[in-house]
């Protein structure tokens, strides 16, 4: 009898063990993780990287929410998802504020770094001596982007609800704009695409885009366009941030993509914060992602493929994030 109760005793320690194990090494199991995207499809590259690192700690992810930036951080704020991998920061500054801000949000490590914003124009109207956007005060400047026949240029811009918006519509009243130019607004990559095709017939265009993005591996700045400058730095609700790049005037800060996430999920969950603190993805890979998007690798099979060769390329910094994570869950 003692014998057996001495078998009984090792055989409950190793099934404690086992479990302290597993707990250890899945921290979030049992857990379901609700993301809030963006409605750009070449971000979910970063979303899945950020995912996967998560069901390795055992977390599940819910079906995410896909919505506009300033809903991102009202829907945060108020509880209704637990983060997000697009804020831009400090872009999306009026709209974490409003939606409550560190109150109810952190900003969470640097997951991408040297995003730029700005605006360019094509390489002949550059040449000609277009080289800031107050040029187009001129009604004679502003007349040779015209695309519609009214006189004023075609700015190829930003949907509403982005945080560009706001830092175009601001440039536009500041550096008196507003009867010259005409700010196009609609679905990006339809804007885009309507510019690329007239750049493409020869045609001068002026357009805002971004970084990480893959406009810029087809519209190459330096090659076939130039970013152009502002006359001086101004941003909407008094923001006095660093918008000169390389000694040059853009008009945006260059922002970081990083975490954002609630308050209380970061609290309930050590581990999601350490992988939220310590994740970063170069640009480069991003960019150089999004341009195979843009070369017809843009099914969500492709990108899920474009996702498990960083990872595997990356191997010892993404087992790096877990091995981090499992240790700050305890």
């Amino acid at each position: 009898m003692k014998f057996y109760r001495t078998i009984c005793i090792v055989i409950a320690s190793l099934i404690a063990t086992s479990g302290l194990a597993f707990a250890a090494d899945k921290p979030g199991e049992g857990i379901t993780v609700r993301p809030i995207e963006g409605t750009v499809l070449e971000e979910r590259f970063q979303n899945r990287i950020i995912y996967r690192a998560l069901e390795e700690l055992g977390y599940t992810i819910g079906e995410p929410q896909s919505v506009e930036y300033q809903t991102i951080h009202l829907a945060l704020g108020s509880g209704d998802g637990d983060f997000t991998t697009v804020h831009w920061d400090p872009l999306h500054l009026a709209f974490y504020e409003e939606a409550g801000g560190e109150a109810v949000m952190t900003k969470v490590g640097g997951l991408i770094s040297g995003a730029l914003q700005g605006y360019l124009v094509d390489k002949a109207s550059f040449d000609a001596g277009i080289t800031n956007l107050g040029d187009l005060k001129d009604p004679e400047v502003a007349a040779r982007f015209d695309a519609d026949g009214n006189g004023t240029a075609d700015l190829a811009g930003c949907p509403p609800g982005w945080g560009c918006e706001r830092v175009i519509e601001h440039h536009l009243g500041e550096f008196g704009l507003r009867d010259t130019v005409t700010h196009n607004q609609g679905a990006y990559n339809a804007v885009i695409a309507e510019t690329i095709a007239r750049m493409q017939a020869g045609e001068s265009v002026i357009y805002y885009t971004w970084t990480p993005y893959w406009v810029s591996g087809v519209l190459v700045p330096g090659e076939n366009v130039e970013w152009i400058e502002v006359p001086y730095s101004s941003l909407p609700d008094g923001r006095t941030d660093n918008t000169v790049y390389e000694g040059r005037e853009l008009g945006f800060a260059v922002n970081e993509l990083r975490i954002l996430a609630n308050n209380e999920f970061l609290s309930a969950n050590p581990a999601a914060a350490k992988l939220f603190e310590l994740a970063e993805i170069d640009i480069n890979d991003v960019s150089a992602q999004n341009n195979q998007m843009q070369q017809g690798e843009d099914s969500l099979e492709a990108i899920e493929s474009h996702v498990e060769a960083w990872i595997a390329e990356n191997k010892d910094t993404f087992e790096g994030w877990i091995a981090a994570a499992r240790k700050a869950a305890g």
